[in-house]
Formats: C-alpha cells, sequence, structure tokens
C-alpha cells in the first residue's frame, strides 16, 4: 500500500502544471534573469580599493589595535590592500563623503567606532565587516588582558579562534579569478529558494489529504489506509520531486550559468539534500494551520520571500543589517543556513561552519516534521 500510495502521489506532482513551473522552471528563469543583470555590476565592482577617510583625533592614535589594523589593510606594497585612506579630520570627511570622494568614513568616538557612509552598496558592507572585524578582536584581547592572560597564551588562544571561525585574513582576501562576485551569492540564495519553494509539494499533497479540505481526503479517511502509511509516502513523494527540481536547478547554475559552488561536489550535494528536507518541513508544517489552502499556500510564499531578503537575495545589505542587528533571525532562516553553507564552502578551508548551518537546518527539520505529523495523525483521526 507504500508503495502504491507512493506512486499516486509521483503521479499527482508531476501531472500538476503550476506545481512544476515553480519547482523546476520558474529557478531557472530567475538565475538566467539573474545572469544577465548582474554580470555588468559585478564586473564595475568586482573588489577593489576603497577610498575611506579615517578621523584622525587622540582616540585613535592611542588606539593601538584599530590604527594598527587599518594601516595593514591600507598597505599600498600589500597585494592584499583593500583601503586608501586619507587622514583628515571630521569636517573634511564628511565634506569628501557629501562629493562622493570616499565610500566612507570612521571616527572613533568616545571608545567606540562609528561608520558613516551615504549609501548602501558592496563598499560600505565591506567597511562596516572590517570595522566589525577589528572590534571583535580588540573585545577578545581586552578580555584576555582583563584575565592576566600571557601573550604568549593569546597568540595560541587567537590562532586557534581564527582557524575555527575563520574571521582571519581569509575573509577579506580577494581571490582573483575565484573572487565571491555578487552574481554568486545571488545562485546561492536561488538554489536556497527552491529548496523552500520545494514546500509547495508537500503542502499540496498534505492538503488534498486531509478530509476537510479535499473529497481525496475524505476517500483516504474512511479507505483503510494507515495513517502513518499515507502521511510517509506524501512526505517521500514530494522529497523526490523536489530533489530533482533542485539537482535540474543546480545542475543550470553550474553548467549553464557558470555559478561557482567551490570544489567539494560531495558536500555540496549534502547541503542541497538537507537543504530539501527543510523546504519540505516548512510545507508540512504550515498545512496544519486551521486556515484556507489558499492562504497557506499565500503563507509559504510570503515566507519564502522574506527569508529570501534576509538572506541577501536583494541585495547582501540586507543580509549584513541582520545579521548586525538581529543575528538570531538568520541563524534560524533556512534561506540564509542554506545560502551560509554555500558560502562557506566556498571561502573557507574548515568546515565548522558548515557542518554548524547543517545540524541547525537539520534540527529545525525533523522538529517541524514530528510536530506537523503528530498534528496531522490526531487531525485525520478526529475526521473520521
Amino acid at each position: 500500500m507504500f508503495i502504491h500510495n507512493l506512486k499516486y502521489s509521483l503521479k499527482v506532482l508531476f501531472k500538476n502544471k503550476g506545481l512544476i513551473f515553480w519547482t523546476f522552471v520558474f529557478p531557472i528563469i530567475l538565475g538566467t534573469l539573474f545572469k544577465m543583470a548582474f554580470s555588468n555590476i559585478e564586473n564595475e565592482e568586482k573588489l577593489s580599493v576603497i577610498d575611506l577617510a579615517v578621523i584622525k583625533n587622540s582616540e585613535f592614535d592611542n588606539d593601538f589595535m584599530f590604527s594598527e589594523g587599518i594601516k595593514m589593510l591600507s598597505d599600498k606594497e600589500s597585494s592584499e590592500r583593500l583601503f586608501n585612506v586619507k587622514y583628515v579630520s571630521l569636517d573634511e570627511a564628511k565634506k569628501l563623503l557629501l562629493d562622493e570622494k570616499i565610500s566612507g568614513y570612521i571616527l572613533l568616538d568616545e571608545g567606540k567606532s562609528r561608520v558613516y557612509v551615504n549609501k548602501s552598496d558592496i563598499n560600505s558592507t565591506i567597511i562596516k565587516f572590517v570595522v566589525d572585524n577589528i572590534e571583535s578582536k580588540k573585545n577578545l584581547y581586552n578580555v584576555i588582558e582583563n584575565y592576566s592572560i600571557s601573550h604568549d597564551m593569546y597568540d595560541k588562544y587567537y590562532m586557534f579562534i581564527s582557524n575555527v571561525s575563520n574571521e582571519g585574513k581569509v575573509m577579506l582576501k580577494d581571490i582573483s579569478n575565484n573572487n565571491l562576485s555578487y552574481t554568486n551569492i545571488e545562485y546561492y540564495t536561488l538554489i536556497a529558494m527552491t529548496a523552500l519553494y520545494g514546500g509547495m509539494l508537500s503542502l499540496f499533497l498534505c492538503n488534498k489529504h486531509q478530509p476537510n479540505i479535499n473529497v481525496v481526503g475524505k476517500r483516504s479517511s474512511v479507505s483503510g489506509i494507515k495513517k502513518s502509511t499515507l502521511i510517509m509516502s506524501n512526505l517521500l513523494a514530494s522529497y523526490i520531486v523536489e530533489v530533482l527540481g533542485i539537482f535540474v536547478v543546480l545542475s543550470y547554475t553550474l553548467l549553464v550559468l557558470n555559478a561557482d559552488f567551490g570544489s567539494n561536489l560531495l558536500l555540496i550535494i549534502l547541503l542541497t539534500l538537507v537543504g530539501a528536507i527543510s523546504g519540505l518541513s516548512i510545507g508540512v508544517f504550515i498545512s496544519t494551520l486551521k486556515i484556507g489552502d489558499k492562504e497557506k499556500t499565500g503563507v509559504l510564499i510570503a515566507f519564502t520571500m522574506f527569508s529570501s531578503l534576509f538572506a541577501g537575495m536583494y541585495g547582501v545589505t540586507m543580509k549584513y543589517v541582520i545579521d548586525k542587528n538581529i543575528p538570531i533571525i538568520n541563524k534560524i532562516n533556512p534561506t540564509s543556513l542554506i545560502t551560509d553553507g554555500f558560502y562557506s564552502l566556498y571561502y573557507y578551508n574548515t568546515y565548522g561552519r558548515y557542518m554548524s548551518n547543517l545540524v541547525i537546518l537539520l534540527i529545525i527539520s525533523v522538529l517541524l516534521i514530528t510536530i506537523s505529523v503528530c498534528k496531522l495523525r490526531r487531525d485525520v483521526y478526529d475526521s473520521v
């Protein structure tokens, strides 16, 4: 009976033109539009030396770690130079920013570093990111100093932290032809969004077999099919179609659009498989809501759009703002976790961050599926 219902569910899914469009066709169209829209931006905004002003005051002069950090990142002799720095007064910096001769300026005031920019673009995001990283290193150093840890021990601990969290200079490194571009980031979020769109498949099947929504559900409730068999076969059918859709889109982005996901193909595949489970779990969970069929679909689409927005699909600045001010959102946002998983595979030479994203995705998925299955079984039982 399980195999029979699995085949039936697969047949129903493949016959639904709307679901096939959103699962297979729409992501490919969107990816093609990304390629057309962002290829020119990528060429114009490829990581280059950024014009930056630093307010020359007593606080900056006395802050050794901050001043040395800026000096290192603006060293004209370094191949990894990031900034072209002008040391000026506050009034001069304001005028330079107003005249758009710099991307931003940094002011150290009352022990805090403040970044001022006049627009949100990749340069302003990089400046803010660098300042945040320097501040985090300062805080770490101050904590260790307060506990009277030796400098030798600090150096060892700092190296350990850098290796584990990958917040060392690799975070700022332009890796030439393999540089992580605007377009690649969009492709990462595209795959993540495709995984969440797969939730439409599980939502559709779950709704179809609910007696209070669909006539098929009424027939199923009196057919003698075990509730667990019905639910699990629907979940498996949804997962098969969802995985197939993700791999079609992934293959298209890799082979046709020339997206760069890094060289670790097995871990890329593993992340897509887990991402598909997360999309499936969200669709199943939404199917348990006590609202109409169309309303459930609207909730799923809205959730997918907002989660993609927070993950940086419509601009990396939004992701930075969320990570900086409300970090918990993207720590449990499936789209952000999948995107960050691809990002960490591409950029880092250790797998701590990747595995963390993977584990959180699995926990969220198992939790949502468990709650949903229990509720669906009870609802079906109550309707018989």
